[in-house]
């Protein structure tokens, strides 16, 4: 029982750090050359086929729901029978 308190007591009084023991390497500069190159696309885009996929997913969405949305104001403005 006494070891069981002391092995508590030296866990608690350790420092805690919030520094990471590893470096992660800065891929800042990367992504600067990569979304400040002039090839002709867009930001959205620069980021490769993930943005790509993205991009397309979300402009179906939209359209679709804008479908959806103008199917259903049509139907609400129609008189029942």
């Amino acid at each position: 029982m006494l070891r069981k308190v002391l092995a508590l007591r030296s866990i608690s009084q350790r420092t805690i750090s919030t520094a990471s023991r590893r470096q992660i390497q800065n891929k800042v500069p990367e992504y600067q050359k990569l979304f400040q190159e002039d090839n002709g696309l867009p930001v959205y885009l620069k980021g490769g086929i993930t943005d790509a996929l993205l991009y397309r997913l979300t402009m179906s969405l939209s359209v679709f729901g804008t479908g959806y949305l103008l199917y259903l104001l049509y139907v609400a403005s129609m008189p029942k029978k």
